[in-house]
């Protein structure tokens, strides 16, 4: 019995979902072995090996219409996608930064052209994406970025610099938050996408050393006079790049929230397991009443936050999600986790320290999951404005 005992929304109860659950908990079984992902750890990112297999599996563009070489599917099978690799530790796989960020962009307000042009090398796991919107000095306040594109012959001229980029070290499909007219404040912002393998000027930085994280590379980036085609502007007008971006952040925050609850049941699961066989004193761990009354409070916590997303899950399939209940989503489920990890690890003992254990590795994992995707501060900005 699953240590949440929480039914999935009426939205994910299709055999087809289940059927693609299922196929995709083989392959990480399968692929994405413990001696794999520890590779991936001590080379620090994902090598695109797997990312090819995922698409051979079907796992890539699974919302994307198949006229775009993806699976025709909806969010629905991207949810579920992003259970299984929660579910499963794949640690460093950035599906749902792939599938559930990028990708969208693209099929949202892509032309016809640029659809029929990147979206079947996403699909197929050829490329690899991310997205260039943090810098040095500015981070949630997009509006202060300093990235410029300007406008040169049939085409653009980007100069600026990017960091905390996921994917960096290994995206060849990078679309870029820049300033078209940087006299125009938000609504001089546009996404350009760069190709890394045609982009004369384009430097990786170095992958940026972090307390958690370890399989995800995450980068700097620098574009030195990186020309792309007027072409590779998103959309078929400058200065879209603002709402674009506003336009998919309710999708982008629930889908981290998605992935934190699935980490709460894996916290819960492993920590009950641990106290089980555990003992101090001359009795199991769990039987100490601290222990049980520590992870009851957890499982209310986590049972009340997934109850929440699986509700958002559902206002999203059916069109009535808004920006103010995916922060508080975003907001409550990663605070929630963060407060149920550190719980679990305590129970632990001194093991708890010890990264061969499960519940440090999710320890340092979780704690960047309160700033990524929007920090619990903007979140909070977000809903005060609703009052």
């Amino acid at each position: 019995m699953p240590v949440l005992d929480v039914p999935p929304p009426a939205c994910m109860r299709d055999p087809e979902i289940e059927l693609l659950a299922d196929s995709a908990a083989r392959f990480f079984e399968r692929e994405a072995t413990p001696a794999r992902i520890q590779k991936w750890r001590d080379e620090g990112q994902v090598e695109r090996e797997f990312w090819r297999q995922a698409g051979e599996a079907g796992l890539l563009g699974v919302a994307i219409p198949a006229e775009y070489g993806g699976a025709g599917g909806d969010f629905r099978h991207d949810v579920a996608l992003v259970e299984q690799v929660a579910k499963h530790g794949v640690e460093g796989f950035a599906l749902s930064l792939h599938n559930v960020i990028i990708l969208p962009y693209v099929l949202a307000h892509g032309t016809e052209e640029q659809k029929k042009r990147w979206l079947p090398k996403l699909c197929s796991g050829e490329s690899v994406a991310a997205i260039a919107m943090s810098e040095p000095g500015a981070g949630s306040d997009l509006q202060a970025i300093r990235t410029t594109a300007l406008k040169d012959g049939n085409g653009y001229r980007i100069n600026g610099a990017k960091t905390f980029i996921s994917n960096g070290q290994i995206a060849d499909f990078i679309i870029v938050v820049a300033k078209t007219d940087p006299a125009a404040g938000g609504k001089g912002v546009s996404l350009l996408v760069v190709e890394a393998d045609q982009a004369e000027g384009f430097r990786r930085g170095k992958a940026l050393d972090k307390i958690g994280q370890d399989a995800q590379d995450t980068s700097e980036l620098f574009f030195d006079d990186v020309w792309v085609p007027a072409d590779n502007l998103l959309g078929d007008r400058e200065g879209q790049g603002f709402r674009q971006l506003m336009a998919e952040l309710p999708r982008e925050r629930l889908i981290i929230a998605v992935g934190s609850v699935q980490t709460m049941e894996r916290a819960l699961e492993t920590t009950t397991e641990y106290v089980k066989e555990r003992q101090a004193f001359g009795q199991r761990i769990f039987d100490f009443q601290n222990t049980q009354f520590k992870l009851a409070e957890c499982k209310a916590k986590a049972t009340v936050a997934k109850v929440y997303v699986n509700d958002c899950v559902q206002r999203y399939v059916d069109g009535t999600l808004d920006l103010t209940t995916a922060a508080i989503a975003k907001l409550w489920v990663t605070e929630t986790e963060w407060e149920i990890v550190d719980a679990c690890l305590q129970l632990h003992g001194g093991y708890g320290y010890i990264n061969d254990y499960p519940i440090a590795r999710m320890f340092r994992n979780s704690r960047v999951q309160r700033i990524y995707g929007g920090s619990s501060e903007i979140m909070k900005l977000l809903i005060a404005r609703s009052l």
